[in-house]
């Protein structure tokens, strides 16, 4: 296939995976980390769904002023340097650090029992999500899979972890998800009322407990017991991810102002050259609808989702 020729001069191209079918923006936790980072950031930036790794193998990878960077938190380093942008300013040295551990935790620990429980254990409902297109997609779907399940088992058994037996496996992740909760408490964000690098790590794997594992453990637990968690992602997604919606979105962690317009399910709309400012047409005109509001004319800004409404929906009960 001739690829194509892209100019990256002062604009930051992404590369990722496609987006799946169900809606979601990606089955890969750090593409997600790093498209929501940039939206967190304010950064404009154009998706290039090629499916091409960087030279190291990586996935996310992104292009700016022609040069290449790959591995999320390299990423992440780069543009702070390069375009002044720093999510974590407001902290200190020890919250700093704090972040830090709470991202190696993720990163390390959770994202393989996560990786399991999707590529393993619920693969057959993870193939259906594989978005691939042509006359023999149901055959590449299938064998896409599949290699990724021997991939991601070997590497599993590698890092160490994938020796454990899957109950040994479900236990750590769940150690990991109630400590996430432990640390996020009633807080707006993990690290307190402003939004950090550490939340959009959170956010990307969390998401995919919370939105691609239909029926799995780690969704009954972030849906069921540690509903703090299902929240903090509920906020986090409609604050920066507005297209975004989802046909479970009448569920009692959501905002009374959204409830009724977010229950009919659309897909993700790709908007493949994305800011949060304001944009305007060729001719100078603004546009009405950024995605700083949703479809309805809502702010996003304004859409928390507050732990009174839960203690309230259990006092109904």
């Amino acid at each position: 296939r001739k690829e194509e020729e892209l100019d990256s001069k002062d604009a930051i191209i992404l590369h990722q995976f496609s987006r799946p079918t169900n809606g979601v923006p990606s089955l890969s936790p750090f593409c997600l980390k790093m498209e929501t980072y940039l939206r967190m950031a304010d950064l404009p930036y154009q998706n290039y769904f090629d499916g091409k790794l960087s030279p190291q193998g990586k996935m996310p990878w992104i292009e700016y002023n022609h040069k290449q960077v790959s591995g999320t938190e390299f990423i992440i380093d780069f543009l702070e340097e390069k375009l002044g942008v720093n999510l974590n300013k407001h902290l200190g040295p020890h919250e700093r650090a704090v972040s830090r551990a709470i991202t190696k935790m993720v990163e390390e620990h959770l994202y393989w029992t996560l990786a399991y429980c999707q590529w393993v254990e619920n693969l057959h409902e993870t193939q259906k999500m594989v978005s691939l297109f042509g006359p023999f997609s149901d055959l590449l779907k299938w064998i896409f899979c599949h290699l990724t399940k021997g991939i991601v088992k070997r590497e599993m058994y590698g890092h160490g972890i994938g020796r454990f037996s899957e109950e040994e496996m479900y236990t750590l992740m769940e150690k990991d998800m109630r400590t996430l909760a432990g640390l996020l408490g009633d807080k707006k964000y993990i690290m307190g009322p402003h939004v950090s690098t550490v939340d959009a790590t959170v956010f990307g794997h969390l998401a995919q407990a919370m939105w691609t594992l239909p029926g799995t453990r780690p969704e009954r637990l972030i849906k069921g017991e540690l509903i703090n968690l299902a929240m903090y992602c509920e906020r986090i997604r409609r604050k920066f991810w507005p297209e975004w919606h989802h046909d479970d979105d009448n569920t009692l962690y959501e905002s009374e102002e959204s409830s009724e317009a977010s229950k009919t399910y659309s897909p993700l709309r790709d908007l493949s050259f994305y800011s949060r400012t304001e944009t305007f047409d060729e001719e100078g005109n603004s546009i009405s609808q950024t995605p700083d509001t949703d479809y309805t004319g809502h702010s996003l800004f304004d859409s928390d989702v507050d732990m009174d409404e839960y203690r309230d929906h259990e006092q109904c009960k």
